[in-house]
């Protein structure tokens, strides 16, 4: 189709990238090379390598960025507390920037012309990796598939995968398997009896969490300590970035935590249905605020909340490389110096509990917070002048007959 003689594929193994490098190979006539980021998605992994040998792919790259994903990604978001919608703990979107760095660095070292991904118009994908893809290396020329080609259905990628003997799981006869995405962070699963708002979910549909009424019935407490806004520690063992969301998420899924059924409001327009797991990372919201709240100045952390909502948008967004995030994360991070400490939790059923936070560095004055006697450290009289002085304003306005009602 064009002068392209390689292109750097995302490749999962999975339906829709698989077909792609079929149709690559055939609409193109170019030798393609495969990557395939290990996230913590597991046994997603070595079948790609096979499927990709397989199909005569020569070049396959496989890198372990679960460490680079957790430490450089992951953290750096849950410093900010960021929740796009109220909900959602952006586990898709803080993977895209770190695969579209990877790729353009594949292309570098190959040679390749072009790059290509299995994201379709309808998603955000196609937003997040070609905003990234530009960024860092503004030339580069972009496939996207589902621009171009006329597989617009799950069915109809399942016959082309058929047709072309690449071999592809179905759930029953002529049902579609769910579009997931995986990684150390969360899974995601899209389509299927998903795309009507108002059916349940299928509860055989969750991979890493058990039912929460399934869950036990004693209570797990664990002890998570952080230094400058990250988890280093679970119950005084220090783990590596990715070592901590890993057992965190086995913890979380052995008792029920994390499950989320949304409808999201999607940058290019539409509202989407998702159900996303995401145990670890459930658990990390919950006591990063825990910690935050003894060691953070009260405006410093009202200015975060509104920071948040903004960082939330721009990952959601895809815009990772942008230079409003770079200087967001600049803030965030110059807030954690002093949010180091440990937060006791209590996990139960479905529920992420805090039951106890300590820090060297706390803010917390039990000595002026004590409702017993103080020995004078608060002077209650202090409060007449701050309360009239705030209410001022309040006060002129009603003495000039504002009305307020």
């Amino acid at each position: 189709m064009t002068d392209v003689k390689k292109v750097v594929l995302a490749y999962s193994g999975g339906l829709d990238t698989s077909v792609i490098l079929k149709w690559l190979q055939d609409e193109y006539q170019c030798e393609v090379v495969t990557f395939t980021a290990d996230l913590g998605q597991g046994e997603e992994v070595e079948p790609a390598r096979a499927k990709a040998k397989a199909m005569g792919v020569k070049e396959i790259y496989i890198d372990d960025l679960r460490e680079e994903f957790v430490r450089d990604f992951v953290y750096p978001m849950f410093r900010a507390n960021t929740v796009y919608e109220g909900e959602y703990l952006l586990g898709t979107s803080i993977a895209r920037p770190l695969i579209a760095k990877r790729l353009i660095e594949i292309a570098n070292e190959t040679g390749a012309d072009a790059i290509s991904h299995g994201a379709t118009g309808k998603g955000n994908d196609q937003v997040r990796f070609e905003l990234g893809a530009y960024a860092l290396k503004p030339g580069v020329k972009v496939i996207a598939p589902w621009r171009e080609w006329d597989l617009l259905s799950r069915e109809k990628l399942m016959d082309y995968a058929e047709t072309h003997g690449i071999p592809i799981e179905r759930h029953g006869k002529k049902k579609s398997p769910y579009s997931m995405d995986a990684n150390l962070l969360h899974i995601s699963y899209e389509g299927g009896v998903l795309e009507d708002t108002w059916t349940e979910h299928e509860e055989d549909m969750w991979k890493w969490t058990v039912c929460p009424q399934k869950a036990p019935d004693v209570p797990t407490y664990i002890e998570l300590t952080y230094r400058k806004g990250d988890i280093v520690a679970i119950d005084g063992v220090e783990m590596s970035p990715a070592t901590v969301l890993t057992e965190l998420n086995r913890i979380g899924g052995a008792n029920g935590i994390g499950r989320l059924d949304i409808v999201e409001n999607r940058y290019v327009g539409m509202k989407s249905r998702g159900c996303y797991e995401t145990p670890g990372g459930t658990i990390m919201l919950k006591a990063h605020r825990a910690i935050e709240s003894i060691t953070l100045d009260r405006e410093v952390a009202h200015l975060k909340d509104v920071l948040m909502a903004t960082d939330a948008s721009v990952i959601y967004t895809g815009y990772w490389w942008s230079p409003e995030r770079l200087m967001l994360q600049q803030m965030i991070d110059a807030s954690q110096v002093n949010v180091n400490g440990v937060v006791r939790l209590k996990l139960y059923k479905g529920n992420v509990i805090v039951t106890g936070r300590k820090s060297d560095d706390s803010l917390f004055d039990s000595n002026i917070a004590t409702f017993e006697e103080d020995g004078g450290a608060y002077n209650q009289a202090d409060a007449g002048g701050f309360i009239k002085l705030n209410a001022l304003r309040m006060r002129i306005a009603a003495i000039k007959g504002r009305k307020l009602f």
